[in-house]
């Protein structure tokens, strides 16, 4: 599998990660335990070592199956985890980025994941009631320590970035980012790209609109997060929307390429510091989405790629108004 560089940190990773999310939340049908052990593996025999989780993910039950599943193959992966919640008793009550708390749950990953150290660490939504700076001091404790190797943030702004990385250098950003969202362009990527920080685009496949498999008539189960996403929710959006599915799909058919591969390189086609983490839970789906680091296309390919997204308006919001309002901050 292709490496990528986390910005100038000297991180390593497989140029296209694993979001693994997806086997506990957000995407109905959930696999079982040792199916979903077993297709992680899978991941690792297949060349992946670049692994995406959190303590919120089914509220431990993601870092659980991920921690089982890596056990065996540690010293071959990078793992990736979040912190910044306030859970009691398996109850999501809110954010908390205290440093106590932060420590609580760095302690709590540690024992899940079944490792000694977590490789990136990331604050998974900015808490404004803890100073970014104190958020930085904390984490730096943490890798003094040697529970942590690198540290990053999770969709928060320019500003606090910036401040973040003052004090305990940013190894890496995740934020949504794919042809299906491009806000990052206005204001992010240039400042990444200034401060030597990578990206981690989560969401690259646009929640899998990208991939050509929503039509315009799909409805969502309760505990699917698209039910609560207007660009999923409302007949008005998926239709619209269509027109970005439907060119993607004769682009990439004209190639002998898949939508999905498309979208991915793309997005690697960016930035060499730019690594998607699409989450599936099937092989084929899998093998398809790390063979996009492989996709080379003339620049005429991509300049019409660039024209095509220049002349099209996405509809509808990419979150519920509480979702966004915990972003960029």
């Amino acid at each position: 599998m292709k490496k990528s560089v986390l910005g100038k940190s000297g991180l390593e990773v497989s140029s296209v990660g694993l979001g693994c999310m997806g086997l506990s939340q957000s995407y109905p049908p959930f696999p079982d335990r040792a199916e979903s052990i077993d297709f992680i593996r899978r991941a690792i025999e297949m060349g992946e070592n670049f692994f995406d989780t959190s303590e919120l993910y089914g509220v431990y039950q993601n870092e659980e199956l991920v921690g089982e599943a890596l056990e065996p193959f540690r010293d071959r992966v990078v793992i990736a985890t979040k912190f910044g919640w306030n859970i009691q008793d398996g109850k999501v009550l809110g954010l908390d980025s205290r440093p106590a708390t932060i420590r609580k749950a760095v302690d709590g990953s540690l024992k899940r994941l079944r490792t000694d150290h977590i490789d990136l660490y990331y604050q998974h939504r900015v808490d404004p009631n803890v100073p970014i700076e104190e958020v930085a001091e904390t984490v730096e404790g943490l890798k003094k320590e040697g529970k942590i190797l690198h540290w990053g943030l999770s969709e928060a702004s320019v500003d606090t970035i910036r401040r973040a990385h003052a004090v305990f250098p940013v190894t890496a950003v995740q934020n949504e980012y794919s042809m299906w969202y491009r806000n990052p362009e206005q204001e992010l990527l240039p400042v990444l790209e200034e401060l030597g920080i990578g990206l981690v685009a989560f969401s690259p496949l646009g929640k899998g609109f990208l991939t050509g498999t929503v039509t315009k008539d799909a409805v969502f189960a309760d505990n699917d997060i698209r039910s609560s996403i207007p660009r999923f929710n409302t007949k008005e959006c998926l239709t619209a929307n269509q027109k970005l599915a439907e060119k993607l799909r004769v682009f990439a058919k004209d190639r002998e390429l898949s939508s999905a591969q498309i979208a991915l390189a793309w997005l690697l086609h960016q930035k060499s510091w730019i690594v998607p983490i699409p989450g599936t839970k099937k092989t084929d789906r899998l093998r398809e989405n790390m063979s996009a680091a492989y996709v080379e296309l003339p620049e005429t390919d991509w300049s019409q790629l660039t024209e095509m997204l220049a002349g099209l308006e996405i509809i509808g919001a990419r979150y519920s108004a509480a979702q966004e309002n915990m972003t960029n901050k």
